[in-house]
């Protein structure tokens, strides 16, 4: 499963370097220097970083082979995305890649079934769990207080919702 880490906006200078939109909780050891990064589209990549740095507090990624800002301007909008299979695992039993979670088969803690998650939402306010519950979404703060079981291994999350809200 291809993961987005980065999304290419505009360019900045001159030398082909560009803003990239961070979406991946390590920058500094994905965008390093000499880090290959596939794209979405395909046609766009691979593409390797041959330099990073911060500037006022967004990423500046100069991408080899595009040298001149028009260069840095054709990736706008390109999707930076790695394999799933070549991220290390987490080390925190509570932490979890979106794509750990979406499929899971989701449960009430009584044991009825509600749907599957079918997407995990990065908001302000905190993660929320998109559910599938009878062809409708349903949105679930992704908290201890409402989801007190992820099961990766088992396929499933348990979820102890607030009076109303599958209701229709």
């Amino acid at each position: 499963m291809q993961l987005v880490v980065g999304r290419v906006g505009r360019a900045h200078g001159i030398r082909g370097d560009v803003f990239v939109e961070v979406r991946t909780d390590d920058p500094d050891d994905r965008f390093a220097e000499g880090s290959v990064l596939a794209t979405d589209p395909a046609d766009a990549g691979p593409l390797t970083v041959s330099d990073a740095r911060w500037h006022s507090g967004k990423l500046v990624v100069h991408f080899s082979g595009f040298d001149d800002r028009n260069a840095g301007e054709r990736l706008r909008g390109v999707l930076l995305v790695v394999d799933s299979d070549d991220l290390p695992p987490s080390d925190d039993p509570d932490e979890f890649h979106d794509y750990e979670l979406v499929g899971l088969s989701a449960f009430t803690v009584s044991g009825a079934a509600l749907g599957s998650v079918v997407d995990v939402v990065h908001s302000a306010a905190g993660e929320i769990l998109v559910l599938s519950v009878d062809g409708a979404e349903r949105l679930v703060p992704f908290v201890r207080e409402m989801v007190p079981t992820i099961d990766v291994p088992g396929g499933r999350v348990v979820i102890d919702p607030p009076e109303g809200l599958f209701e229709l």
